[in-house]
């Protein structure tokens, strides 16, 4: 964890000038992860310097604005709702859909969480999802005072049905799954939990804040979607493989009502007006929305087919050169997420990262975890050569350390 124990530092009584502040900056930046040299594995999305010079020039423009008032900047809000109606349709959304723009993932699971639990009014309520399911859920359930049930996984990782269906009772305000789960990449059996949520009069969550912008370009993705019966509401992350600055992710619900509904807060018992949000947040940031906007403007289908092509180019180099070493493969992973196991492999980890290679340690069992990007493809051979070396050379682990995904 990052220390929370402040530093000794006070504002300067004058100020800095621009040329040492910047100097600072740089030297600070320079201990940061590699991501632009295709080092880094996850929590950076690189597509390309096209769309890097999109995503600047739409920041540049939205800088300054404030998207808490649609009043005063109505483009941000057709902006908004442009993003989220392009990613209704790719996640094939009914008729009567809504959503919004979120801050990320994060938050769009935790106003799902939210609204299944305002709209169920239960006493106790309780929340059933994966024990693989994104630690959103876990904050979620703590936050809005639900109690969490995590379903087992079967021998292909993914969340088993028959358990599920012993955790669900008449508290169960909400049961979601993954396309993909973050750990393994697999997607769970969607339209199985869906069905049975929805056999109980329950709604369901399809977390595809990794896979909403990769499985629709996939010919052979499982189902994960709204075509499934009894997914109600959907997350999918802009800022992932939307490739979106952050944050900006979208929550998706199959009955348009529920936004308005439940969702927003609305307040004017006060001196300052009408005060309205359909965000955790108060104040927003402009620039995300218009990223978010113009990147998918800009890509489009074939845009995003030709990255995901790319992508998948990448994954299967990396699958079968990690098992020709002898790597465990986690799973069968659907998409661009991977992880790899092996009775070392903390200590191979320890030498990837002598090599410079930013790989995210997990648990239970021990793994290594990768996230494809479409830029991988310019170091996947150099990534391989420096893995061989790494199995080869591997000693005693240093010990694990701390990642944040």
């Amino acid at each position: 964890m990052v220390s929370m124990d402040l530093p000794e530092t006070s504002l300067p009584a004058h100020g800095t000038p621009r040329e040492e502040l910047f100097a600072d900056l740089r030297a600070r930046k320079s201990a940061d992860a590699d991501w632009r040299a295709g080092r880094t594995w996850s929590l950076i999305y690189p597509a390309g310097e096209d769309v890097d010079a999109v995503l600047r020039e739409a920041h540049e423009l939205y800088l300054y604005e404030n998207a808490l008032n649609p009043f005063r900047f109505p483009s941000l809000a057709d902006m908004e709702r442009e993003v989220v109606a392009m990613t209704a349709g790719l996640l094939h959304a009914p008729p009567g859909a809504s959503g919004s723009l979120t801050s990320g993932g994060t938050e769009s699971i935790m106003q799902a969480i939210r609204v299944a639990r305002d709209r169920a009014a239960v006493e106790s309520p309780a929340l059933v999802v994966p024990r693989s399911a994104h630690p959103a859920f876990a904050k979620g359930a703590k936050y809005f005072g639900l109690e969490l049930r995590q379903i087992p996984l079967d021998a292909a990782l993914r969340a088993d049905v028959s358990a599920a269906a012993e955790l669900i009772d008449e508290r169960t305000v909400l049961v979601a799954g993954s396309a993909p789960n973050y750990p393994h990449g697999v997607v769970d059996p969607i339209p199985e939990l869906a069905a049975l949520a929805a056999s109980r009069g329950i709604p369901f969550h399809t977390d595809a804040c990794v896979g909403g912008f990769l499985l629709p370009f996939l010919p052979d993705a499982p189902a994960f979607d709204f075509r499934v019966p009894g997914v109600t509401t959907m997350s999918a992350d802009v800022h992932k493989y939307g490739y979106a600055t952050k944050g900006a992710s979208v929550l998706l619900h199959r009955n348009g009502d529920h936004v308005l509904q439940y969702q927003a807060f609305l307040y004017q018992d006060w001196p300052g007006g009408l005060y309205g949000s359909l965000a955790l947040a108060g104040a927003r940031p402009a620039a995300p929305i218009a990223a978010a906007w113009a990147v998918m403007r800009y890509l489009g289908v074939d845009g995003y087919t030709r990255l995901v092509r790319r992508i998948m180019a990448t994954v299967a180099k990396i699958r079968a050169g990690s098992t020709d070493l002898g790597l465990e493969l986690l799973g069968d992973p659907a998409a661009s997420v991977l992880a790899f196991t092996a009775p070392n492999i903390m200590a191979i980890g320890d030498e990837m990262d002598d090599r410079g290679w930013h790989l995210d340690r997990q648990n239970d069992p021990d793994a290594l975890h990768l996230m494809v990007s479409p830029e991988h493809d310019r170091v996947v051979d150099r990534f391989l050569t420096d893995l061989r070396d790494s199995v080869d050379n591997a000693g005693q682990s240093r010990g694990v350390q701390a990642r944040y995904s």
